[in-house]
């Protein structure tokens, strides 16, 4: 063997040697580092939980974890989260945190869900006006209403709420991942709407027809949205105007007035004697 080879042999040794020596220096250091951290205890879940479950001992497991990785706001104990409303699906060993549960003494369930200032509204759908059943907890729907103004004929449809959280379906309150894949039909469909929205909501599911469109969740953009209306779906159509029959003119035509038939006169001379005779006008 030369000497160039032994020399390329013993460079690429060193080389590794000093990698693998750099790897294990580190990994002490961190191990030392860690060592040396405080531990502290964190509450996290014990099993899945699902939206609206009220927390339980059962619920709830502590766990010791440094410092650096328990995240803020995360509880320290199970008084703390016991008896509180989950309005976030969880899943085993996840941190227990203030955003995915309700306030305290707002219960669990449904009323824990909603938010200072909102109303929870239930309308009723079908097959058809939940979008064969994949309007389920945690998408987002437009609302619209069909029916007439005013009394007249012509029919309309409106977009009447944009961008409404569905937050029920039926009893149903889950959002878990799984539910996403599937789709449930219930007669019953409760919406996250403002007190305003709710009084809009309650009219239109009395006066016209109701109408859900299933939006995807990161389109949040509303905008102004007209009105649709029958004759505007048919366009080519001419409407017949109903007009009052003109009354008939009877013209009278004034007969002129005819004057007598001037007289002609005739001039007869016998002699010495002249008479002039007049006679009326021969009709024929």
């Amino acid at each position: 063997m030369n000497r160039s080879r032994l020399l390329m042999i013993g460079g690429f040794a060193l080389a590794v040697g000093l990698l693998v020596s750099y790897t294990v220096y580190n990994r002490l250091r961190f191990s030392s580092g860690s060592g040396n951290e405080r531990g502290v205890q964190v509450a996290v879940a014990a099993d899945d939980i699902l939206v609206g479950t009220k927390l339980e001992p059962h619920n709830i497991r502590i766990v010791t974890l440094p410092q650096s990785a328990v995240p803020a706001g995360a509880y320290s104990s199970v008084s703390q989260v016991a008896g509180r409303g989950v309005i976030l699906p969880m899943s085993k060993g996840e941190f227990l945190l203030p955003g995915k549960l309700a306030a305290s003494n707002a219960g669990a369930g449904l009323p824990s869900m909603i938010p200072p200032g909102m109303r929870a509204v239930s309308v009723r759908v079908n097959d058809v006006v939940s979008v064969a059943g994949f309007v389920q907890p945690g998408t987002r729907v437009d609302v619209l209403a069909t029916g007439t103004q005013g009394g007249g004929n012509d029919r309309q449809t409106t977009t009447v709420l944009e961008n409404v959280a569905v937050i029920a379906v039926g009893k149903s309150l889950d959002r878990s991942a799984s539910s996403e894949s599937t789709t449930t039909t219930a007669p019953v469909i409760t919406l996250l709407v403002s007190p305003d929205d709710a009084q809009k909501l309650a009219l239109v599911s009395q006066e016209g027809r109701i109408q859900l469109s299933l939006r995807n969740p990161l389109d949040t953009k509303k905008g102004g949205i007209g009105a649709t209306r029958t004759s505007s779906l048919y366009p080519g159509e001419t409407k017949v105007v109903a007009t009052e029959p003109k009354s008939k003119v009877h013209k009278t035509v004034a007969k002129a007035a005819t004057s007598a038939p001037a007289p002609y006169a005739v001039e007869m001379i016998r002699g010495n004697k002249r008479e002039e005779n007049k006679f009326p006008e021969n009709k024929f």
